[in-house]
Parts: C-alpha cells; sequence; structure tokens
C-alpha cells in the first residue's frame, strides 16, 4: 500500500492539483479556450511528439506490438460497447454517445502528461504514449466522428480532420530526423525542446478550464456504464491482450496505463457539434476525469507489480 500512496501523492495529485489550478483560474479569469486549444494543438503537443520519436527509439518489432495491441483493444471496446448498448436498450443517440465514452481516451492532454510523469527516467514509456496518441487521433477521426454522425455527411470531414493534426507530421518528422540520424542546431532545438517542457502544465490547466463549468445534474444508467466501462472495463481488456500477446516490460506497463485513461474531450465535442446529449457526453468527460484518479493510480500500481 506504500506505493499505492506514493503513486498517488507524486503522480497523480501533481495532476489534479494543475487540473483544479486551470478549473479555479478560469473559472476567476474566463480564459479564450479556442486560445488554450489551439497553443496545446498546434504548438505544444506536435512539439512534444517531436522530441520524445526524436530522442528515443522505438524498434520495429515494439512498434509492431504497440500498433497490435491497439487495434485489438479498440475493435473489442467496439463490440462490447455496442453490445452493452443494445442489452441496455439505449436509444440510438444515447448508445452513440456511450460507445465513444468508452472507446475513445484522453491520451493527450491527460494521458501524455501522466506518462511522462511515470516514465520520467525510462523515455521508452513517454515514446509509447506518442504512438498511442496518435493512434487515438486516427480513431477519433474516423470511428468516433463517423459514430456520431451518417458516414456518407461526414467522409470527407474526418478525413480532413484528421490531416489537418499537426502531432502526425510532428510525429513523422521526428521519426525521420532520427532515422538518419540528423542533428538538429541547438538555436532550433532549444525553442522545441523549451515548448516540449512547457506541454505538461498547460495542457492539464486547459483541461481543469475545459471542466470548470460543467455540471453533474443526475447520475443517470447511462452515465454509470459509461464509467464502468472507460475506467473498469478498458484496462481489464487490456490485460487479458497484454497477457495473450506475452507483453512485458516497459510496453506492457505503458499500454496497460494508457488503457486507464479518462474519456476523451472530443468524444463530448462531436456531442455537442450534432445536438446529440452533450450535457450526458460532457458529464461522462468530467466524472470519468475524477474518478480516475483512483482508477489510473490503482492500474499504476497493479503495473508496477505485474511487470
Amino acid at each position: 500500500m506504500a506505493i499505492f500512496f506514493e503513486i498517488l501523492v507524486n503522480v497523480i495529485l501533481p495532476i489534479f492539483i494543475l487540473i483544479g489550478l486551470g478549473g479555479y483560474l478560469h473559472r476567476k479569469f474566463l480564459f479564450d479556450m479556442n486560445t488554450l486549444s489551439k497553443l496545446n494543438t498546434y504548438l505544444l503537443m506536435p512539439a512534444v511528439s517531436f522530441t520524445n520519436i526524436y530522442e528515443n527509439k522505438i524498434g520495429g518489432e515494439t512498434l509492431l506490438h504497440i500498433l497490435g495491441f491497439l487495434i485489438i483493444q479498440s475493435i473489442i471496446l467496439i463490440l462490447l460497447s455496442g453490445g452493452i448498448a443494445k442489452v441496455a436498450k439505449f436509444d440510438r443517440g444515447v448508445s452513440s454517445v456511450f460507445k465513444n465514452s468508452v472507446v475513445l481516451v484522453n491520451s493527450g492532454n491527460f494521458g501524455l502528461p501522466v506518462s511522462q510523469l511515470v516514465f520520467q527516467h525510462n523515455p521508452l514509456g513517454a515514446s509509447i504514449q506518442i504512438v498511442v496518441m496518435i493512434y487515438q487521433n486516427l480513431l477519433t477521426y474516423t470511428y468516433g466522428l463517423f459514430n456520431s454522425v451518417s458516414i456518407d455527411k461526414t467522409k470527407g470531414k474526418a478525413l480532413n480532420g484528421f490531416l489537418k493534426n499537426p502531432v502526425i507530421y510532428a510525429f513523422l518528422l521526428g521519426l525521420l530526423l532520427h532515422t538518419l540520424h540528423i542533428k538538429i542546431p541547438s538555436f532550433l532545438w532549444e525553442p522545441i525542446k523549451n515548448s516540449s517542457n512547457a506541454f505538461l502544465a498547460v495542457a492539464l490547466i486547459t483541461l481543469g478550464a475545459q471542466s470548470a463549468f460543467l455540471q453533474l445534474k443526475q447520475f443517470s444508467l447511462s452515465l454509470l456504464m459509461s464509467l464502468v466501462g472507460r475506467l473498469i472495463l478498458s484496462p481489464a481488456v487490456a490485460l487479458l491482450i497484454i497477457f495473450i500477446l506475452k507483453l512485458d516490460g516497459v510496453t506492457a506497463q505503458a499500454l496497460f496505463i494508457a488503457s486507464s485513461f479518462p474519456t476523451s474531450r472530443n468524444s463530448a465535442l462531436f456531442a455537442l457539434e450534432y445536438d446529440n446529449h452533450p450535457e450526458y457526453a460532457a458529464q461522462v468527460v468530467l466524472m470519468s476525469t475524477i474518478f480516475s484518479m483512483v482508477t489510473v493510480t490503482t492500474v499504476i500500481y497493479l503495473s508496477t507489480i505485474l511487470f
């Protein structure tokens, strides 16, 4: 239990202090959320993606294991969430939000800072989380968006949204320069590295600001099932896949931890954009983030024991 509380105090608590600070400051000063979102999406997240991939090496075999795990996990979660929605007899709109809340993960604003703290002495773990984040971006703008509205109307929009994400290009550029062993001059590397270092604090403050005015009006069955699906079912599925694929070490730890992160804010943004139960979607994001303080700590603790 000593290790559990050490993780809670040294990893999770600092995360939630910054989230809480972001919520407080937004309530007091009313941040421009569009500016914060653009700062994260177009500068800080690409910078941290680039530096992690450029500085650290993920072997070809490890990358195949990661991608294999992610594909299997998403297929299982898609099938399970669809089956649960049918058994619970959710209507089409609630079912759409429910499935997105289970499958789509906050691997950027929440997941990446957590991984940076957990694996601060082993950069491979943070690099694996970069791959997870990019995969989640792809899943978000394909399955997630198509699940929100009809495929015929959004095919082009989904592809366009994915291709506009600069994280993809930062990842590819970092991978290319790393592979070719090209040294970046210091006058370029310093601003890139400084931007990367700024990501953790700004991303968490932004996440707190996004949650500042969310309210929980009722604890519905669909909300409860979303929380169980995202915070309990997903790590359980991940653990099973890890054992089947016989993954171990940092790879197993990073993927297990990545499976436990709360629901992506994109699921709430899609619901808001298409007027599809936006309050329910926003509540899932808020409550899964709050409850993840316990569940993510537990998963990190288990990962130290199992792997």
